[in-house]
This record gives C-alpha cells, sequence and structure tokens, in this order.
C-alpha cells in the first residue's frame, strides 16, 4: 500500500474487540490503523456465556495464556452440551451429552458409529452417545484438560469456556489497547454512504469520523450494514422458532461440572453455565407461544425461584443472516450479520471464522474487494450450515406435553440438506459420506450428527425395545475411557 489506510469498528464488547484484536494482529503489519468506537449509552448483549473449542484457538493466535484471562473473566472449561428432556422415550435415556472431539475417538467412536448401525437394522445395541467419548468421561468427572503428566503423548481433547461476556469484552479491550488498538467513546447521530459504501460516520456532538473500511459490530441494530447500506436481512424464522429469552444469575451449587445444560421447557429451553463466581441461567423461548411474563413464571418454577422477587432481563432476538456479509467497504460482525440462537454457542466461533476468512480474503485480494463475492459465499453457507444442525433439534424432538415441540416437528420446514440427513438414518445408509458430499462436515462433524440422532432416539419404535444397557463392547469401551480420564488432572 502506499498510503496508511484505518478500519473503524462501530461498537465495542466481546464481538467489537474479537474483531478488533484479529485485524490488527495480521493488518497492523501492513500499514492497518484500527480504531473501535464504543458508545458510553449502548450495554452489551450477551446472550451467550459459552463458547467452541475455537476460541482457544483465538487466544492462543494472540498469545494470551488461559493464566491470563480466565481468573479475570469468571472462566470455566467446557466439554460439551448435555441436552436433557428433549424426548419423552421410557425405553431410553432421555438426556444425552454433545462432546468436543478428543483424540481417542478414533477408537471409542468406531463403536459407537456401529451400534447406531445395528440399531438402525434392527439389532441389539446400545448406541446411547453418553458412552463412547473422553469428554462426556471428563466432563462427568469434573477434570480439567490438563494432563497429570504433560509429558504423555496421547490423549488430548478439545474445550472450549463458560466466562462473563462483559468481563471477557473488557479484558480484549484492556489487551487490544495495549497492542496498540485506538479507541473512542462516542454515539453515532448518522452514517453517510455513496455508491455502496460508507463515508463517514458523524457523532451527536457533530465530530465526523472517516475510514477505508469499517466494521458492523453494532449488535442487531446493524446501523451501517443494514440501515445505512440496507443489505438485506434474510430470517431464518421458518426453520428456528424462537425469538426472545430471559436470563438470571444464581448461586453456585457445589463442585460443578464442565458442561453446558440445555433443558427443554414448554416453550424452549433453559441454558445452564457454571462460571467460578456464579450460574449463567437463561429460557430461550419462541413469543408465539409465550409472553415474558408466562416465560418467568415457568422459568422461576423450573429454576426454584420466587417470582415475587426473582429478577430478569428480557432480550428480543432476530434470527438470520444478511445477504452479504461483506457490502462495498463495510463487513458485518456479531449480531450486526446475523444470529443462530445459542443452543450450540456458535455466536463467538462465527465471529471469529467471519474474520479470519476476511483477512484471507482481504490480504489474498491485496487488500482490496476482489475476493469479496467468494468471502460471502463461504460465510453464507457457514450459517447456513450451523442452521441445519440446531433446526434438527427442532425438527427431531420427541416431546408431546406443549403445542410448541408438536409445530416444531409438524410445521417447521426442513432444508433440503437436512431432509436428505434425515432419511438417509431412517434408511441406515452411510451419513458420514452424504455430509461430505453435501459438504455439511465442514460445519459440523459427523460425529455431532450422529450423537444428535442416536442421543434423541430417532430409531424405529421396535428398534427401540432391543435397546440393550450393557454388552461387552461396552464395557471395553468404558475401561479404555476410565483409564484415559484417570491421566488427566
Amino acid at each position: 500500500m502506499s498510503k496508511q489506510q484505518t478500519i473503524v469498528i462501530l461498537g465495542g464488547g466481546t464481538a467489537g474487540w474479537m474483531t478488533a484484536n484479529l485485524l490488527h494482529l495480521q493488518l497492523a503489519k501492513h500499514g492497518f490503523k484500527v480504531l473501535v468506537i464504543e458508545s458510553p449509552e449502548i450495554g452489551i448483549i450477551g446472550v451467550g456465556e459459552g463458547s467452541t473449542p475455537q476460541l482457544k484457538v483465538f487466544f492462543d493466535l494472540l498469545g494470551i495464556t488461559e493464566q491470563q484471562w480466565m481468573p479475570q473473566c469468571d472462566a470455566t472449561y467446557k466439554y460439551g452440551i448435555r441436552f436433557n428432556a428433549w424426548t419423552e422415550h421410557k425405553e431410553a435415556p432421555n438426556t444425552y451429552f454433545h462432546p468436543f472431539p478428543a483424540s481417542t475417538d478414533g477408537h471409542s467412536a468406531k463403536a459407537f458409529l456401529g451400534a447406531t448401525h445395528y440399531l438402525r437394522s434392527g439389532q441389539p445395541a446400545a448406541p446411547h452417545p453418553d458412552r463412547y467419548f473422553l469428554a462426556t468421561y471428563l466432563a462427568t468427572a469434573n477434570k480439567t484438560p490438563k494432563l497429570k503428566n504433560p509429558s504423555t503423548a496421547l490423549p488430548a481433547v478439545s474445550y472450549g469456556y463458560h466466562f462473563d461476556s462483559y468481563k471477557l469484552g473488557a479484558y480484549l479491550k484492556r489487551h487490544g489497547e495495549d497492542q496498540g488498538i485506538e479507541t473512542m467513546s462516542a454515539t453515532i447521530a448518522s452514517a453517510q454512504a455513496e455508491h455502496g459504501n460508507i463515508l463517514s460516520l458523524t457523532t451527536t456532538d457533530n465530530t465526523t469520523i472517516t475510514a477505508d473500511w469499517f466494521f458492523d459490530c453494532s449488535g442487531f441494530n446493524s446501523i451501517l450494514l443494514q440501515k445505512t447500506l440496507h443489505v438485506p436481512f434474510e430470517s431464518f424464522a421458518d426453520h428456528l422458532y424462537n425469538d426472545s429469552a430471559i436470563a438470571t444469575p444464581t448461586p453456585c451449587q457445589g463442585q460443578e461440572l464442565g458442561q453446558t445444560e440445555a433443558t427443554a421447557l414448554s416453550a424452549g429451553w433453559a441454558w445452564r453455565i457454571p462460571l467460578q463466581s456464579r450460574i449463567g441461567n437463561g429460557y430461550v423461548f419462541s413469543s408465539h407461544y409465550k409472553s415474558f411474563a408466562e416465560a418467568e413464571t415457568e422459568f422461576c418454577e423450573h429454576l426454584g425461584l420466587d417470582p415475587n422477587t426473582a429478577s430478569f432481563r428480557r432480550i428480543k432476538m432476530r434470527v438470520g443472516q444478511v445477504a452479504q456479509h461483506w457490502s462495498g467497504n463495510c463487513v458485518g460482525v456479531g449480531l450486526a450479520q446475523g444470529f443462530i440462537e445459542p443452543l450450540e454457542a456458535t455466536a463467538l466461533h462465527l465471529v471469529q471464522e467471519t474474520v479470519t476468512q476476511f483477512i484471507g480474503a482481504f490480504t489474498a485480494g491485496n487488500f482490496t474487494t476482489r475476493h469479496q463475492n467468494q468471502f460471502n459465499e463461504v460465510i453464507k453457507q457457514r450459517f447456513l450450515g450451523v442452521k441445519d444442525y440446531i433446526t434438527g433439534h427442532y425438527v427431531l424432538n420427541q416431546r408431546t406435553d406443549s403445542r410448541y415441540w408438536e409445530d416444531c416437528r409438524s410445521t417447521v420446514k426442513p432444508t433440503p440438506s437436512l431432509n436428505k440427513i434425515m432419511a438417509c438414518w431412517a434408511s441406515n445408509g452411510d451419513l458420514q459420506q452424504l455430509l461430505q458430499e453435501q459438504g455439511l462436515a465442514a460445519y459440523y462433524p459427523s460425529i455431532s450428527w450422529y450423537c444428535l440422532l442416536s442421543g434423541y432416539h430417532t430409531y424405529q419404535d421396535s428398534h427401540l425395545a432391543q435397546w440393550q444397557n450393557d454388552n461387552t463392547t461396552v464395557q471395553e469401551v468404558a475401561r479404555f475411557l476410565h483409564e484415559q480420564c484417570a491421566l488427566f488432572a
């Protein structure tokens, strides 16, 4: 480049400061200056307080150790998500664990995949996900992901985190400022655009801010991408009904496990996230089936709280994605680009993926929009791939206690890809091959789909009657995983 260029990020919080730190890390050496504009009047949404294992990659890139950031962000380890009460079968457990990968999966998962094929073909088998994965054993035993003997070559396990999202945003801001990222406290009154590009921003005190590139991290407001550049928003409402949430903290209850819990309620599901000093609780639901007041009453009963004294934060969600994540000289990140409800904690994963893919496309295109179309297609497909997996949780539910769950089965419109997955499973086909052919394995590995389909007991009733609680293979796998689990502190 012949001159220094400026990148303005509108909005701080976790998404804004993740974006700022990644951009500064990769682009400052090429002459780019990063400026973050935060409004003192706008709070942080912070719907989710959990992550996928990708967040560890983010901290490793920045050279930040867990000892540095976790204590300051109330953070704990996370091995996966436990789903409670999404089924009502009497023949099999109504809970299952969706584990993060581990190096031992190549050994234990083989038995799991075989068991699903046996049961789908009508042969006796015990394919419950809880029995076959190291991450499940580590969560249940409340182990850390650190080996007792670091020189041990195997096993290795992927893990995510639980954290206070407000504290994480503040920590990343401090780190970014230490690295030279500039910040401005201001509220944007208007944005000026011409020929599909953002020209400048005007603050409420009439200060004009210009830049070469803009990142819209302004949350659901999407001030730049949607309101100024008028990029259309594509709703996922036909597939995902939940549009509201309430949240409240409760005290920790003794020793907590390294897992997020997602428990089905009458019009959605409740999350339970253990932090170092508190439990984060929330109820994600559809306003077409419950009002905020009705949801709060049900949630109080679920948590054992007094409805007369309990207080809740109310959140409205818009589920979907923008038609173009990068338009002109503006890139949407976080809620400004889209949101796929917090069920699998994908929000920060999508932030990280968006910024990482942008940096790759931007540098490959010599800091121009040359690869903008390819970038948009990659991120669009990433959102759609996640949406398919999340939608599967609702389409495959087996609850019969409320209209909400019945409608999720009968009126939600599965995509062609999801229909093919369900048909392949029902016919005992090769699901791994199908996922590879459709490119869906890049978004969720086949093991995740097998855990979902098996955890929800999507087998014929006659086959379920042959469910076995124990057999030789299960015992062998259990011994192996107990031995591996014992290697962790």
